[in-house]
């Protein structure tokens, strides 16, 4: 079928898709009838598996390589759909997927937080009803799409994580998701190579905001925080749903060695009630206040919700804590920025634990306040401890001081506890993914 220029047509797209068994960008993962979607990537070209998808037992495959639509077998050619630009089918077919369902969609943007956050909303909004939600942080222009197209009839509520680092990605995918409820978990300097400033943080993040206004949905915002706050008052149409730690009255206790983890206590129809999570770091009750406040909007037992908060377990290297036996290790990195390495290294302060040490790696796409933004870490580290151990061999460096330990890769550092063999220590690991700190796990 060519679908290419003035042809395409997103209806006649979409009843092809209705014959298939769901969709992949993957072939690994076909497992007969699905649409292929033959996307493009840095490193790849999936067109040059269309033929290897229709073998494995994909349907139909969408690609945009003439050659492979002039070369294939005539089987194969019949089993093709050739358009100008795949990513542009894929996400206009999600779009209008997604017209097709009216249920509540809840969007969620920030610059720290954001899947911890929805992982939470999530697991309290599934003890009541059947929740389609992103899967890991597949909050892109690609992974937005994806989700859309895995809401079924079966759907009662849909939440959709959208990340950026770019201005306009956040219109770009509310434009998708149209969304009718919004969160913004907060607003803080990361991505400003992208961005620019942090004026252009609170333009992009705010584009939920603008979507929302211009719908008259649904915004859940911390009232506690200045910035989203301003950023609400600016705008009109939106409906307005508070929550926060102060303005809920929620209590964070005091953490221990015996109970590190984020302790708070809530008042809910007269009676206060302990939540217990399992998530490392104070900076997390925030995100706790805004699943409570999402769960209660949306009718869910408050008792139901408590229990799905301290039930979830984070994953991925997202406020982990991990007794490893040697030693007790806080790992939080599965990326950084100003905002979430000052808030876990404030945190980390706070904690009564012995020996402190800490590996800090390079936060990126911080552009020209990359500099200034890793000495003042490195000096609030130094205030906490004399372990430190930096690690990335670029913006550490730039600020580093003679005797300093500083390694350029994670593999070196690595090797240097296997030789150091550390233990006793409380080690906070916090840097951003590229830095790959969760492989010096195995030697701690």
């Amino acid at each position: 079928m060519d679908l290419r220029g003035e042809k395409f047509n997103v209806e006649k797209l979409y009843k092809v898709f209705c014959e298939c068994n769901g969709y992949t960008t993957d072939t690994r993962e076909i497992a007969g009838g699905e649409m292929f979607f033959a996307l493009k990537g840095d490193n790849f070209d999936a067109n040059e598996f269309a033929a290897h998808a229709i073998e494995r037992g994909a349907k139909y495959c969408v690609v945009d390589d003439v050659n492979v639509w002039e070369n294939c077998s005539e089987g194969i050619a019949g089993k093709l759909i050739i358009v100008d630009d795949v990513l542009t089918a894929f996400r206009a077919m999600a779009k209008h997927h997604r017209s097709r369902f009216d249920i509540p969609v809840v969007g969620i943007t920030g610059t720290n937080g954001k899947t911890t956050t929805k992982e939470m909303i999530n697991a309290v909004l599934s003890t009541k009803y059947r929740v389609t939600c992103t899967k890991g942080n597949r909050n892109n222009h690609i992974g937005v799409p994806m989700t859309l197209l895995e809401i079924t009839p079966e759907t009662e509520i849909a939440v959709i994580e959208m990340g950026a680092n770019h201005p306009g990605e956040i219109k770009a995918s509310v434009e998708l998701a149209m969304p009718t409820h919004g969160l913004i978990t907060n607003v803080g300097k990361a991505h400003l190579e992208g961005f620019g400033d942090f004026e252009g943080v609170k333009k992009t993040k705010g584009e939920l905001y603008d979507w929302l206004s211009e719908s008259g949905g649904i915004a859940f915002y911390d009232a506690d925080n200045e910035i989203l706050s301003e950023m609400i008052a600016a705008r009109k149409g939106m409906q307005l749903m508070p929550y926060g730690v102060d303005y809920a009255g929620m209590r964070v206790l005091k953490t221990s060695r015996v109970n590190p983890y984020l302790t708070m206590e809530v008042e809910a129809a007269n009676i206060v009630s302990r939540i217990t999570t399992r998530l490392i770091g104070s900076y997390n009750a925030t995100n706790v206040a805004a699943a409570l406040a999402v769960g209660g909007y949306f009718e869910v037992d408050f008792d139901a919700a408590v229990n799905a908060i301290e039930s979830y377990i984070p994953s991925n290297s997202r406020s982990q804590l991990i007794d490893t036996g040697r030693n007790i290790v806080i790992l939080d990195a599965y990326n950084a920025n100003a905002s979430s390495m000052n808030a876990a290294l404030d945190n980390f302060a706070s904690t009564s634990f012995p020996n402190k040490a800490l590996v800090l790696g390079d936060m990126l796409e911080l552009g020209k306040y990359s500099k200034e933004a890793h000495a003042e870490i490195l000096a609030k580290a130094r205030k906490i401890t004399g372990e430190i151990y930096l690690v990335g061999g670029g913006e550490f460096k730039a600020v580093a001081e003679e005797g300093d330990l500083v390694f350029d890769t994670s593999l070196q550092l690595k090797e240097f506890f296997r030789k150091l063999k550390p233990e006793g220590k409380t080690i906070l690991i916090k840097g951003s993914n590229a830095t790959r700190l969760p492989l010096i796990m195995e030697v701690l």
